[in-house]
């Protein structure tokens, strides 16, 4: 489709439902996008369908009972396992997108599975149609999908993208469930010593005023501390979000400042050992899915790059991609890289050798699943603790201000 005629279906077009006889004789329907109605059914006839019915799809005053909005990992994963359980059945490519279309509560995922479905019917590959949606459908499932296509195994490789997917996921929801623990410390920390500092500390103040005697030196720090939120708490605020557009503005802007924080990120006890092994189960697994599918290994490790969610090791297998490309080995590229642990090239190696890499990185990629697993489970039993000990101090901290005048009472009287 050409740009100028992009550019009129955003401004002037949109999606159209419509229903026709294909080549075959047989009823279909769907959803495609379009200028018009007369535009539409002339696509339509391009595609060998007949239509019958062409109507502008309308946006509904109100929800339909589906929820809709951003199409997730999840919906991609629910929709290749379902597609993968109609082929496997039997039913037809076309056929199996429409049940499965029409069955997916994400109405904006139902909507792109006929969209899709529609190009498929128009003679298109369904790795070509999925590559036209790349902020759903990444490089590496449309390699996977090509791979299928072209093996016969269409079926097989949707069910080996949604167990990878859901592996995947699995991965990433224990790595944001690890770094989210002490997010929540430091929020918590910071709103019960701001509610102290503005709430409670000027009722002692008043008190102390009365006493009519030097204040100790802890006392008089949190009284200027409360002082100083209560008369500048909007600049505070202003700062620390200042500083958190900063940061996420740099991630996003600046590689060399990114590159930076995720490499020095992996050197963080406990967070950074979770983030590395993180990094190894997603290559090994993404490696070993490609490699089983028949992905000649250069694009493999190009897709696998992407996949294992920091910058700094996406650096380093890009490099051994460039290796493998000049004619190296996957195992000698490793050891270059200078990335990788020992049993990680051993296993890599042994792969190699014996012609099973994709079996060695899976049960690579299964052992690194279990060590996060386990160091996940480690952070979750120390950080409850950890949570205690750190309100602990700032409570007591404040406290012992408080009272430490009271304490004094005496001598003063």
């Amino acid at each position: 489709m050409a740009t100028s005629e992009k550019k009129l279906i955003a401004e002037n077009g949109g999606k159209f439902l419509y229903e026709g006889i294909d080549s075959k004789g047989k009823r279909v329907d769907g959803v495609i996008n379009g200028i018009s109605v007369s535009k539409v059914k002339a696509d339509l006839r391009k595609r060998g369908i007949n239509p019958i019915k062409v109507k502008k799809k309308a946006k509904p005053l109100f929800s339909s009972g589906k929820k809709g909005g951003k199409i997730t990992p999840k919906d991609i994963t629910i929709f290749s396992r379902q597609l993968a359980v109609m082929m496997s059945s039997g039913v037809p490519l076309v056929q199996s997108f429409e049940i499965v279309g029409k069955g997916l509560e994400n109405q904006t995922m139902a909507e792109l599975v006929l969209t899709v479905k529609t190009d498929i019917e128009g003679g298109g590959t369904m790795a070509d149609a999925f590559r036209k949606h790349p902020k759903v459908f990444d490089e590496l499932m449309c390699n996977l999908i090509e791979a299928g296509e072209q093996g016969g195994i269409l079926e097989s490789m949707l069910a080996k993208i949604a167990e990878y997917k859901e592996k995947t996921e699995s991965i990433k929801a224990k790595v944001k469930k690890a770094m989210t623990y002490p997010i929540a410390v430091i929020t918590v920390a910071l709103v019960i010593t701001a509610g102290l500092l503005i709430f409670v500390i000027p009722s002692f103040q008043k008190i102390f005023e009365d006493f009519g005697a030097e204040l100790p030196g802890l006392t008089m720090m949190v009284i200027h501390a409360s002082e100083m939120l209560q008369s500048y708490w909007y600049i505070v605020i202003a700062i620390g979000v200042a500083i958190g557009y900063s940061f996420k503005t740099m991630m996003e802007k600046s590689p060399p400042f990114r590159l930076a924080v995720e490499r020095y990120s992996l050197n963080i006890p406990i967070f950074g050992e979770i983030k590395q092994k993180s990094a190894f189960a997603r290559f090994a697994r993404t490696l070993s899915t490609m490699f089983a599918a028949g992905v000649p290994l250069v694009e493999a490790l190009e897709s696998v790059a992407g996949a294992v969610g920091n910058v700094y090791y996406k650096g380093k297998i890009l490099e051994m991609r460039d290796q493998v490309a000049m004619g190296g080995s996957v195992t000698t590229a490793m050891i270059d890289a200078n990335i990788f642990p020992n049993m990680v090239v051993q296993m890599t190696s042994i792969g190699e050798e014996a012609g099973s890499l994709d079996s060695m990185l899976a049960k690579v990629a299964d052992f690194y699943e279990e060590e996060v697993d386990n160091l996940v489970d480690t952070l979750s039993s120390l950080m409850e603790p950890m949570i205690m000990v750190v309100l602990g101090s700032i409570v007591g901290t404040i406290i012992m201000a408080m009272y430490l005048p009271i304490f004094k009472m005496g001598e003063v009287v």
